[in-house]
């Protein structure tokens, strides 16, 4: 997913981040970037804008905040607000903890007081956090939006969390953020998984002859724009077979009402940043039994379509219900149970868009494969937004946990998988080193540096096509907001987690078709 996240309230004012304070690696150095404790370092914290200078010199924010008592909501802001006016009044801001842990300890012996009473009183009327000692989760990469960092860290205030990571592609989602990897126990979380539920890759290696690429270019684009749909609502009239069909869609009401809708998109791939592309693919060692070498490969993206979206949006409103007590700023993080019918349901409705999001992308290969008259030669996919039953070792006991991963790809000891870059840069196969820090995950792309929005005033037509020429890329469509360069830097990506995956391959696109520029995306 890569839309915006919808946690805070709205203020009064405009907010903005405090950015976050790591140790990290100079931009322009190629070396791989340190991964990060977030604990140890300043945070992000939502402020009001009068206080951002003070905050950053005070070192303080929100999970400060928290660990002097102060709740979230209401209490924090006027908690901010106090510090402000007490900073501008002279304080000495080396007090400043125990003037909050005073208002914290005894709120109505405040409640006359000029500077302090708005903070004493929302002290008395905020209910306590889940948690007042947050888990430690890692990071990978730098520069991270330091808004995702911090959905990353309301996660981990939750009582069911275990265990988290923060991937080198993250940014901001619904809930917890995209490159976001959760451990719970005996709970799952809708939005931890992700709004397009079972969103995956798939690569299939073809015996098409290199020069085809180039050549036969416009042979391999009908094969694509017949084979597939894109856009919102796309359908085949001719629907495609599978039995994924014939499985148990009465596992949840969701599924049942949707089944007829779900058909009828087998074998489509949406919009946002979903796309099928013919690349060249050059295998480093053998592969699955396929030799090293150079290939012809077709790459697709994309999920389970508007059925898995009615999943997510039924199961996390329930979710919220059940769990009135969380702060409003946590609400999209609200969990279901597994013990209980709930809890069961999403289960099994969530397993079963695994299934109805491989069919899409098997129907794609097929009938791409099959237009072409060609014979495939490798075959691989992975899921990256998912939740899995593991077993982890935490704090030196094995458990087994419910491992939420939203746009991050599982990296097991010797698991393969995908992670695609750009329409313009290369993707990489990987084989997963098992590390036990990341819950065994990596990144699942190369990640945004703008939102839709702001792609769509920066660039032009003009000045992307120019770019994609210089790589040899031919754009059959896509959107502007999905243009080459709102995306990080892939190489710097895979830089910051090779202690996470080891690249055995490479996909360099040369044709790519994505949903047309002025499609609401459902990525």
């Amino acid at each position: 997913m890569d839309w915006p996240d919808l946690d805070a309230p709205a203020p009064p004012a405009s907010r903005f981040n405090v950015l976050t304070r790591f140790g990290t690696s100079n931009p322009s150095n190629s070396q791989r970037e340190p991964a990060q404790i977030s604990k140890s370092g300043w945070t992000c914290a939502e402020v009001w804008p009068r206080s951002r200078h003070r905050l950053r010199l005070l070192n303080m924010n929100s999970r400060d905040l928290l660990r002097l008592g102060v709740p979230f909501g209401e209490a924090q802001r006027r908690a901010i607000d106090f510090i402000t006016q007490f900073i501008l009044k002279g304080g000495d801001k080396m007090r400043l903890e125990e003037e909050i842990k005073a208002i914290v300890a005894n709120p109505p012996l405040f409640a006359e007081d000029p500077l302090r009473k708005e903070f004493a009183k929302a002290i008395v009327n905020s209910p306590p956090p889940p948690r007042s000692d947050p888990i430690k989760f890692r990071q990978w990469g730098a520069g991270l939006e330091d808004e995702a960092v911090a959905q990353m860290e309301k996660a981990c205030l939750l009582p069911v969390s275990v265990a988290g990571a923060l991937m080198p592609d993250a940014h901001v989602g619904y809930g917890l953020p995209i490159g976001g990897v959760l451990a719970s126990e005996n709970a799952v979380i809708p939005y931890a998984v992700g709004v397009d539920i079972a969103c995956r890759m798939k690569m299939t290696v073809l015996d098409i002859r290199l020069r085809d690429l180039e050549e036969k270019q416009d042979r391999l684009a009908r094969a694509i724009e017949s084979e597939t749909r894109f856009g919102v609502g796309a359908t085949f009239r001719n629907r495609r077979d599978h039995a994924v069909m014939e499985a148990d869609w009465a596992c949840s009401p969701i599924t049942r009402q949707n089944k007829d809708r779900a058909w009828s998109q087998l074998g489509t791939s949406g919009s946002g940043n979903h796309f099928v592309e013919f690349g060249l693919f050059t295998a480093k060692e053998e592969i699955n039994g396929l030799a090293p070498g150079v290939y012809v490969a077709l790459l697709s993206h994309s999920g389970s379509r508007g059925t898995g979206a009615a999943v997510c949006n039924h199961y996390s409103k329930l979710a919220v219900k059940k769990h009135p007590e969380l702060p409003h700023e946590l609400q999209r993080l609200a969990w279901l149970s597994l013990d209980e019918e709930e809890g069961s349901e999403y289960w099994a409705a969530m397993e079963l868009m695994g299934l109805y999001a491989a069919a899409n992308h098997a129907c794609v290969h097929q009938h791409v494969a099959g237009h072409l008259g060609a014979e495939v030669l490798l075959d691989i996919e992975n899921h990256h937004n998912f939740a899995w039953k593991e077993t982890h070792v935490i704090d030196g006991i094995e458990r087994e946990l419910i491992v939420h991963r939203k746009g991050a790809t599982p990296a097991g000891q010797g698991v393969i998988g995908i992670i695609p870059g750009s329409m313009a840069s290369p993707g990489f196969v990987v084989r997963g080193r098992g590390n036990a820090e990341s819950l065994n995950s990596a990144s699942h792309g190369a990640g945004r540096v703008m939102s839709r929005t702001k792609a769509a005033q920066t660039f032009n037509w003009k000045e992307v096509n120019q770019f994609l020429r210089e790589r040899r890329v031919t754009l059959l469509s896509a959107g502007l907001d999905e243009a080459p360069m709102v995306y990080k830097d892939i190489h710097r990506v895979m830089a910051a987690q090779d202690d996470l995956v080891e690249i055995i391959g490479q996909f360099d696109p040369r044709l790519v078709k994505m949903a047309p520029h002025g499609e609401r995306p459902e990525d």
